[in-house]
């Protein structure tokens, strides 16, 4: 029975990482082609307003549900969960209101501190999700804290679809009828809402199911603490304090883009950018997100399997296995974060013109590309630190994160434009890498000194580098010499095969991850195998 339900978990994680990993990159894929079809000022449009939608993205999705569905793992009474599951609905209810009302009142004071009045009715259209924010979290969570993955899953990746459907829809007929930019905008992300819909009936229909099994909602002896558990104010204060925290935590990226969105295109204006060429700019640095999302899938899909083993090492008090599991994250996270950026690197300007259709902002997109492997560690290093509940620091370290990212980019951005504003992102990124790595060094020590971690990867970033640069180059000079985006398109294929056979042969010859290690990469087994030595 017992190993029933450890299979039943190890599969519900399983099929949620895969719906979280097509979620992610249905979201950064997408932008691609509605960036083709909308050019750098629609992109813009879309994008200012989009943060606001991510942290909508954030509660409904991977904050609260989180949260709410460790509430319910520890409250095993039926009669206690159902009572648990209304009052929270009630409370995020009056949260997503407030957000709702606060957003549609004021878009047209919000869109006038982005600089532009013209976004009103975009930020008007991204407001109704926060209406369906409480059933997504609430359901979500409790089908998590019960641990069927399956309506979770299900519902994002349809979530996506349909929203990502709705903003391609947007853009073509936005070519098709001469709307205006902004029309777009607002249509465009009115997708929210129609996907926020579809994810709500799908939840709702699995949740039918249950409620009518009656067994699952009957009382049993209910202890003090579940009673305790449910009363209105311990419920208030843990979605205050707890709840919020892991909200923040799990909006880093996309609190960044909010301060952007806030500060770089009234940074350009002041410092005499004409508006529309500001609009402009501000599209093609954000160019950069998509790219940084993709990266960090990258850096950080590998090393998933290791959260899980940490928390129950940690529970359990195996402080041995902690710290392995914990060593092994960052330096999995580390490795393949690094590669992602120097690859990329190597390639930007080709990548830039295949996916984009120009060359324009190469220099910011490769400042802003480094951001993949300061995000990817300190990511890691924050979930080292949640393992032992310490979350604390990482409030900190967010706070202070934004404040130099704010502080930065008012005064780079008059000196350096959209370079800067990158600048600023890297820079507030790694005040939060280095804070919290200073706080889990108390726990975990010599992870990057060990068997000369850090100077074999930085030899074979540099091999990465340099074969992908030869090979980049080789092809633009001799063979692919027209400097089209078909050309671009496969230069930028054939060197990321080539970069990618040189990186993992020279890390499987110096032996940089442990066999341990190399199991639990997919396909790990199969290169072992083919390079025993």
């Amino acid at each position: 029975m017992k190993n029933n339900h450890m299979k039943q978990m190890m599969r519900g994680a399983l099929l949620l990482s895969l719906a979280s990993f097509i979620a992610k990159i249905l979201s950064a894929v997408y932008r691609v082609p509605f960036q083709n079809m909308v050019g750098n000022t629609g992109f813009y449009v879309y994008q200012q307003v989009y943060p606001i939608y991510g942290i909508g993205m954030t509660f409904a999705l991977s904050g609260f549900p989180v949260f709410f569905s460790k509430m319910i793992a520890e409250t095993p009474d039926g009669w206690a969960r159902k009572k648990m599951m209304r009052r929270s609905m009630a409370i995020l209810g009056v949260l997503g209101v407030v957000i709702f009302a606060g957003v549609y009142v004021f878009a047209r004071q919000i869109a006038a501190w982005m600089g532009d009045s013209a976004l009103q009715p975009i930020l008007e259209s991204v407001s109704w999700m926060f209406l369906l924010m409480p059933l997504l979290a609430t359901l979500r969570g409790y089908f998590q804290g019960t641990y069927r993955m399956e309506p979770t899953a299900v519902s994002q990746v349809l979530e996506q679809l349909v929203r990502v459907g709705a903003i391609l829809i947007a853009a073509y007929l936005y070519k098709k009828l001469d709307w205006d930019i902004y029309e777009m905008g607002a249509k465009a992300m009115s997708g929210a809402t129609i996907g926020a819909i579809m994810a709500s009936v799908v939840l709702l229909v699995s949740m039918r199911k249950d409620w009518s099994e009656g067994e699952l909602w009957q009382a049993s002896s209910l202890s003090k603490r579940d009673a305790k558990n449910v009363q209105w104010g311990r419920l208030i204060h843990r979605y205050a304090t707890e709840g919020l925290t892991i909200c923040l935590l799990s909006s880093i990226l996309v609190l960044f883009q909010l301060l952007d969105s806030f500060t770089l295109y009234n940074g350009l204006l002041d410092s005499g950018v004409l508006a529309d060429a500001a609009k402009s700019l501000k599209g093609i640095y954000d160019r950069g997100q998509p790219l940084v999302q993709l990266g960090m899938v990258v850096g950080t899909g590998f090393s998933a399997s290791f959260i899980p083993m940490m928390s129950q090492a940690h529970v359990q008090e195996r402080e041995l296995d902690f710290v392995r599991a914990a060593k092994s994250l960052l330096r999995m996270t580390a490795t393949f974060s690094a590669a992602a950026v120097t690859g990329l690197l190597a390639i930007l300007p080709n990548v830039n013109h295949m996916l984009f259709g120009d060359r324009e902002g190469t220099a910011v997109l490769a400042v802003y590309v480094l951001a993949i492997f300061v995000a990817s560690v300190m990511t890691a290093y924050h979930s080292i630190l949640q393992s032992l509940n310490q979350y604390a620091i990482s409030l900190v370290a967010l706070g202070a994160g934004l404040a130099t990212k704010m502080w930065l980019t008012s005064w780079f951005v008059e000196r350096w434009g959209t370079l800067g504003a990158s600048y600023a992102t890297v820079a507030g990124l790694l005040v939060m890498l280095l804070m919290l790595g200073r706080q889990a060094a108390f726990v975990i020590r010599n992870v990057w000194m060990k068997d000369r971690f850090i100077h074999k990867l930085a030899v074979g970033c540099a091999l990465l580098y340099a074969g992908s640069w030869i090979v980049r180059r080789g092809l633009e000079s001799y063979v692919l010499t027209g400097g089209g985006r078909m050309e671009d398109s496969i230069i930028a294929i054939l060197t990321v095969f080539a970069g990618v056979g040189v990186f993992v042969w020279y890390i499987l010859k110096i032996k940089l991850f442990t066999l341990r290690e190399w199991i639990t990469i997919p396909f790990g087994k199969k290169l072992l195998r083919k390079f025993p030595g």
